[in-house]
C-alpha cells in the first residue's frame, strides 16, 4: 500500500494532507513512472501545474526539461508555431527559426494548460503528434520526431466541448488515457492550516520578513 504521508521534497509547493488531496497524490505516485498521456481536470487556481510538475519530477524524465504552455494565452494564428516551431521566413514576422515547445520538451514533459482553448487546426496537428510522435514545423517540408510526454489540463469538461463541436472527439480520447482530478480547496478544508503556514513562510523568506508562530 502507498502511504499517505506528505509528498517528498522534490515536489515543491505540494502542500496538504486531506483525504481528497492524498487520493490525488496516490494517483500521481502510481502513474508517474509510466509514459502515458495524462489529463488533469480542475477549476482555475487549484494547482494543476503543480500536479504536472510532481508527475514529471517523479518520473524517469526528471532530469529532462519540463516545458509549460498556456494554450489560452497564445493567438490562434500562432498556435501551431508555438507548438511545433517554424522555419525562418515561414510567415511575415518569422525573422528567425523557432524550435517550438514540442522540440524543447524532447525527452522531458510538455504541460499544455487550458488545452480546451487549442484552435481547431492545432488540434489536428496535436492529434497526429499523439498518434505517431511526428510533427512538421511551419514552413518546413521534413517531418521531425519528439519524445515528449504530454500532460494536458483543462478547467472545462472536454465531453461538453465535444458535444458543442468546439473540441475534437478523437483528440479528447487521445488525451483521456489517464484522468486525474485536482480537488478545489473547498474539498480540502483540513489543509487550510498547512497552506497558511506554507505561504507565511514562503513570502516571509521572499520579502525578508519574520513571523511569529
Amino acid at each position: 500500500a502507498i502511504a499517505e504521508a506528505a509528498p517528498p521534497p522534490q515536489w515543491p509547493g505540494i502542500v496538504g494532507n486531506s483525504e481528497a488531496f492524498n487520493a490525488m497524490l496516490r494517483q500521481i505516485v502510481r502513474i508517474a513512472p509510466t509514459d502515458a498521456v495524462i489529463l488533469l481536470e480542475g477549476e482555475t487556481g487549484v494547482g494543476k501545474e503543480l500536479a504536472a510538475r510532481a508527475i514529471h519530477y517523479s518520473s524517469v524524465r526528471r532530469g529532462k526539461p519540463f516545458i509549460a504552455l498556456n494554450c489560452g494565452a497564445i493567438p490562434e494564428s500562432l498556435a501551431e508555431s508555438e507548438l511545433f516551431g517554424h522555419a525562418k521566413g515561414a510567415f511575415t514576422d518569422a525573422k528567425t527559426a523557432h524550435p517550438g515547445v514540442i522540440r524543447q520538451a524532447h525527452g522531458g514533459t510538455l504541460f499544455l494548460d487550458e488545452i480546451d482553448s487549442l484552435p481547431g487546426k492545432a488540434q489536428v496537428a496535436m492529434l497526429r503528434f499523439l498518434q505517431d510522435r511526428s510533427y512538421r514545423p511551419v514552413g518546413e517540408a521534413a517531418e521531425r520526431m519528439s519524445d515528449a510526454r504530454i500532460i494536458a489540463a483543462t478547467n472545462q469538461s472536454l465531453e461538453t466541448l465535444v458535444e458543442r463541436g468546439v473540441f475534437r472527439s478523437d483528440l479528447m480520447y487521445r488525451l483521456n488515457i489517464i484522468r486525474i482530478r485536482v480537488p478545489p480547496l473547498r474539498e480540502r478544508r483540513g489543509d487550510l492550516p498547512l497552506l497558511a503556514s506554507h505561504f507565511i513562510e514562503l513570502y516571509g523568506e521572499r520579502y525578508g520578513m519574520t513571523h511569529k508562530t
